[in-house]
């Protein structure tokens, strides 16, 4: 297989994908396997219509994001696999570095570059933001490191750096996840979701325009994963062994977030425990608010069925949810009901998601469940990973709100 730097991308186009070429199938000079007519899969015990999108042959990939456009942006978090840059763009069949310039360099101090990238989210003003987690294996938090990055799609160019001091994100942080609320202050805010227990989980606000931010429910029961929780994936107790024989439960807190439609909620999950909550996001989002004021709009929304990683909403207000244990993406409907989206065995644990404006859910596999950490130090995971696609009748519900 090719090396990361010039990666084997098995590419699906439908429908005139932007971004991409609607060539003959066969294989092109990039490197990549183009098929000219999407086909829905057909597999013993699946459902739902799951369209291979491309195939990556080099580090893990967790993050994907979807312009208005149709360009497709995903992220390599810093987890021990090489890395020749942590966010890059699907183009003509290849994955090139974006944005290129300074920010790929790695000889550049922590608060200069990328360092890693576990999440990146389109917002509704058609801007990327690059959530730089700043740890190396899921390490400290290194100094300068966790930052927010906005670049313009109309340019391509960084437009705005943020970064998390030290109190907000504490070496023990671990940067997971974020999502946008434009109507909320001058020019809307971020949430951030903490997923390390050892800084106490919680869930990060920042104001985009002064680019201050804060902690909110650090500690709080909704935010720290179930210490009786155990994760069941390919039938499996999944549990830690870093070390072989050392082994413990897998508890992760604070990781898939999400706002409604209408922007007056925000949706949370720990990735270990099966509850979903959500919290009044204005109220969250306000620094004058006392923690008991934000801890008082805290609802828990009472037990999903699954653990889950991500998390999505669509402009019909319907909460897409990952589910690694199930190999599944289900979604909550506004009346509290569950419904399957798409099932298939080859979904070994479903990571981040992205709604297109076309109608599309996309989202990553990477077989997170068979990393070393969680066997002794040996590397089950079988290459390709994977990014699929499966069509819904909604659009992203960030395009539901109003534009300024």
């Amino acid at each position: 297989m090719a090396r990361f730097g010039n990666p084997l991308i098995s590419l699906v186009l439908a429908g005139g994908l932007a971004g991409t070429p609607c060539a003959n199938a066969g294989l092109t000079d990039a490197g990549a396997r183009v098929v000219a007519k999407v086909r829905p899969v057909s597999a013993d015990g699946a459902y739902g219509k799951l369209e291979k999108v491309a195939e990556f042959d080099g580090p893990t990939v967790t993050g994907v994001a979807v312009s208005r456009e149709g360009r497709i942006f995903l992220s390599f978090p810093r987890w021990g696999d090489p890395l020749k840059y942590s966010v890059a763009e699907l183009r003509d069949g290849r994955l090139r570095a974006f944005p290129e310039g300074a920010l790929q360099d790695d000889s550049r101090p922590p608060a200069e570059r990328l360092v890693s990238i576990q999440s990146v989210v389109v917002d509704a003003d058609n801007r990327l933001w690059i959530l730089d987690n700043g740890t190396i294996d899921q390490g400290e938090v290194l100094a300068g490191g966790a930052k927010l990055i906005a670049v313009d799609l109309a340019t391509n160019q960084v437009i705005k750096t943020i970064p998390f001091p030290a109190d907000v994100a504490t070496k023990d942080t671990y940067l997971n996840d974020i999502r946008f609320d434009l109507k909320l202050g001058t020019a809307g805010v971020g949430f951030v979701s903490d997923s390390s227990a050892k800084s106490g989980n919680g869930i990060i606000v920042v104001d985009l325009a002064t680019g201050q931010s804060f902690r909110r429910l650090t500690g709080h029961r909704s935010v720290r994963p179930d210490p009786e929780f155990r994760m069941i994936v390919e039938g499996r107790p999944l549990m830690e062994e870093k070390v072989p024989g050392e082994r413990k439960p897998f508890l992760t807190g604070s990781d898939g977030i999400a706002v409604s439609a209408d922007g007056d909620r925000f949706f949370y999950a720990p990735l270990s425990g099966r509850r979903l909550y959500s919290v009044d996001a204005g109220v969250l989002a306000d620094h004058r608010r006392s923690e008991a004021e934000v801890e008082a709009t805290v609802m828990d929304l009472g037990d999903k069925g699954t653990s889950c990683d991500g998390l999505e909403t669509d402009d019909q207000d319907r909460l897409y949810i990952t589910s690694p244990e199930f190999d599944s993406i289900l979604r909550r409907r506004p009346d509290g009901q569950y419904e399957g989206v798409v099932h298939d065995p080859r979904l070994l644990w479903p990571d981040s998601m992205a709604i297109s404006a076309d109608g599309y859910l996309y989202f990553t596999v990477n077989q997170l469940e068979r990393a070393p950490r969680f066997h002794g130090g040996k590397d089950l995971r079988k290459k390709p990973w994977v990014l699929f696609r499966t069509p819904i009748d909604a659009g992203p519900s960030l395009l539901a709100q109003p534009r300024r």
